[in-house]
């Protein structure tokens, strides 16, 4: 069995986060997923994620329990189910943050940041708790759907970040420390090109991380940045996964086929899904998802202009020509024989499906695609039956046209 041993250290790195957050030593700022946490920790906040929350509550499926508690409230059982999910946990007071980590539950908030990069349900999302804790909540609100980011684009969020120092400063008790600052975006930028690196070394044709095992490892790249702890942990991940090429050491030698995941992960499905690809021999070696947290144009010398820009440019807040591009590098980069599409159905933002895309990228790139439908937490969009006759014809598929290639 291939196993990845830096994952002790994943759980113990996230362990220690979630704690940090209940201590009540320091102040805690809410934020996306996506969003300015560098800033925020430059003011001393502990930095909670609820769109994590969101995924542990899928992975453990307790979404399930939670998501008619908010449609109870008037929000949609078909919007996102991270947000239902979440709200719906915090009216039952209910979460694995309790029985995981023996916190108290949702961790008090003093200020909540959101940035629409990604959807506009996490500005209806963040100020239902603003509401309910009574708390300032603040947002930052990026062009959208763009081929190329202009500077002139760079510069509004420029200023949408500065618009939120008063209240931090306010908030927290500190002045604005411009070097602190610098610090903490060049630890995150440290920590992205690790984690960029990890990622790359699945260009590998034994590859010895799996789409699959990036949704766990990618952990402390999402809650973390801005931090040593991240940096650390990044190192090790590599060093372990770099000895592992040096070794020919593989999560799935002799892959009969190499997949391309785009979209959410189905966070109930995980372990069923890696089983069903790898025991068709297909290694599912590279996702836009896991891509979302590396911010390569982050410089500390640059710091307003480059943070501004690594958060306008991700993937999910481009045009679809300029998805297109990056997926067809991706491609050939990672040597991809066939791409699935998650439709997520509670996610519309990230469901790049829906437009006739995987058509058009075919015909660009030649690439044979397949659709499922799913969701990120809400299963009752899911099935499983029907995913797997899909996915399986897929797979075989693909291995006849690599024979006739060949």
């Amino acid at each position: 069995m291939y196993k990845i041993n830096a994952t002790d250290l994943m759980k113990k790195t996230m362990g220690d986060y979630f704690l940090s957050l209940d201590t009540g030593a320091n102040k805690v700022a809410w934020c996306t997923s996506v969003g300015p946490a560098e800033l925020l920790r430059s003011f001393g906040f502990e930095v909670f994620f609820p769109e994590n929350h969101g995924a542990l509550l899928g992975a453990t499926r307790a979404a399930m329990d939670y998501i008619p508690e908010a449609i109870k409230c008037g929000y949609s059982g078909h919007v996102c189910s991270y947000t239902t999910a979440d709200i719906g946990s915090y009216l039952k007071k209910e979460s694995p943050l309790k029985s995981h980590y023996g916190m108290k539950g949702h961790p008090v908030p003093s200020i909540i940041v959101y940035n629409t990069n990604q959807c506009r349900e996490v500005q209806d999302w963040f100020n239902f708790f603003g509401n309910e804790y009574k708390v300032p909540v603040c947002g930052v609100h990026p062009p959208r759907h763009m081929d190329e980011v202009s500077d002139s684009e760079v510069e509004l969020v420029v200023q949408q970040f500065k618009d939120i120092i008063p209240l931090c400063e306010k908030v927290s008790g500190q002045k604005f420390d411009i070097d602190r600052y610098k610090e903490t975006l060049r630890l995150s930028k440290e920590a992205t090109l690790l984690w960029q690196k990890v990622l790359k070394t699945s260009t590998a044709a034994n590859a010895p991380l799996s789409f699959f095992d990036g949704t766990i490892h990618m952990g402390p790249i999402v809650v973390l940045r801005g931090t040593q702890k991240a940096k650390e942990y990044y190192t090790a991940l590599l060093s372990e996964l770099e000895d592992n090429l040096q070794n020919n050491k593989g999560f799935l030698p002799n892959a009969k086929t190499r997949i391309f995941w785009e979209g959410m992960p189905i966070w109930g499905k995980l372990r069923m899904m890696s089983d069903l690809f790898t025991s068709n021999g297909a290694a599912v070696v590279a996702s836009t998802y896991c891509s979302s947290w590396v911010f390569d144009k982050f410089d500390e010398n640059d710091p307003w202009n480059s943070a501004a820009r690594a958060y306008t440019e991700i993937f999910i807040n481009r045009s679809e020509k300029a998805k297109m591009k990056m997926l067809a590098d991706w491609f050939e980069e990672y040597s991809i024989d066939g791409i699935v599409y998650h439709d997520t159905k509670t996610c519309f933002n990230n469901s790049n499906a829906k437009f006739g895309m995987p058509q058009r990228l075919k015909d660009i790139t030649g690439v044979p695609f397949l659709v499922i439908e799913g969701d990120l937490c809400d299963l009752r969009f899911f099935s499983e039956g029907q995913s797997i006759t899909k996915i399986e014809t897929f797979l075989e598929q693909l291995e006849d046209v690599k024979a006739v290639r060949q």
